[in-house]
């Protein structure tokens, strides 16, 4: 297979970990017998310094062209002013709606090694394989928003169509037919008139074109404490914008280390955009301590669901399994004996050469 992928570096440790992906997928190129044209393009706060856009038109212009789209972080503190004209956030922002890709996978499924060092007693995590769909183009984030009465008043609008939810629940439960068929829509229906719209709409697609999916509705609050008190009771968690962004971080703490978690965000097409969900991390920045297990994680997301090589991207994971399994732990996950971004890196992608 031929296929274009553009990596977005990005800021803080982005340029580090999209290092061990540019290495990795080489690596998958080699074994399998692909080419992969990678090109790099400039997002957030460095796209900013050089450009004063945080998503120039160079940038979207590659991610276009792409059949897929690799994201190591945006921001730091160097950005951080909430009164700036543009901040690099906006550019992600910006390049998900670019893409159409309306729906945020998260997989979260701790591995032995790694529950080890969760803060969870370690029988609540037996038995956990969550992954989040979060609707990803819609809600607050992408509400009006401003300022009113010389900047007494804030205001961000939360608004959902109902083709937004349908679309959305649509993918969610195709993906729940892969998995084991049961799917939780979390809301605030009894405050929200946008939740409520939500509940209606799961119910009714649900109802009348996936009578096979099992499906309740659980509001917001409860969940943050389901999630810490029963997590293996749940399937594909089903959520708006701003409500799954909070959830997803939480549940980090099933996986031990938020430098575990990938994701792919995807629409209609198979192109796709791809990230970690740890963030820039501008205070280990540089130091080459970074987890890429998260980044890479990510690249096997990209090569099924974009590329549809799922033999190739379950020899990456299976790599990262192999990884932690064989003590090949990094600062996030151990103190002493911790491997650097790069050790890490060569580690998986040796792997993935080797095995046959």
């Amino acid at each position: 297979m031929k296929a274009q992928i553009t990596l977005l570096p990005g800021d803080g440790i982005g340029p580090e970990v999209i290092a061990e992906a540019r290495k990795l997928l080489d690596a998958v190129a080699n074994r399998y017998g692909h080419e992969f044209i990678l090109d790099e393009a400039l997002i957030g706060g460095i796209a900013i310094d050089a450009s004063g856009d945080p998503l120039p038109p160079d940038t979207i212009a590659k991610c276009e062209r792409a059949d897929a789209v690799l994201l190591g972080a945006v921001g730091g503190p160097k950005w951080s002013d909430p009164n700036a004209p543009v901040r690099p956030e906006q550019g992600l922002l910006k390049l998900r709606a670019t893409l159409g890709v309306y729906a945020n996978l998260r997989p979260v499924k701790p591995h032995p090694v790694a529950a080890k060092h969760a803060p969870l007693k370690p029988e609540l995590l037996e038995g956990v394989d969550l992954l989040f769909v979060r609707e990803l183009t819609g809600g607050a984030y992408f509400g009006e928003k401003g300022r009113e009465q010389d900047g007494q008043v804030a205001f961000d609008v939360a608004r959902y169509s109902v083709a937004e939810v349908e679309r959305v629940t649509r993918r969610a439960a195709w993906l729940a037919r892969a998995r084991r068929k049961k799917i939780t829509q979390v809301d605030k229906a009894n405050v929200l008139e946008t939740s409520r719209l939500w509940r209606s709409v799961v119910t009714r697609v649900l109802s009348e074109d996936f009578p096979d999916i099992a499906f309740e509705h659980v509001l917001v609050d409860a969940m943050t404490m389901h999630l810490l008190h029963r997590p293996a009771d749940f399937d594909v968690i089903l959520t708006e914008n701003l409500f799954g962004d909070i959830l997803t971080d939480e549940a980090s703490v099933l996986a031990g280390s938020m430098g575990l978690l990938p994701s792919a965000s995807i629409g209609d097409g198979k192109a796709g955009l791809y990230e970690p969900i740890h963030g820039s991390a501008p205070d280990i920045a540089g130091r080459g301590i970074a987890n890429p297990y998260a980044t890479l994680l990510s690249v096997a997301l990209l090569l099924r669901h974009s590329l549809g090589l799922e033999s190739e991207a379950a020899s990456v994971e299976n790599a990262v399994c192999a990884a932690l399994d064989a003590g090949v732990l990094p600062r996030d996950l151990v103190r002493d004996g911790a491997v650097s971004t790069v050790e890490a890196g060569d580690w998986v992608a040796r792997r993935v050469r080797e095995t046959a």
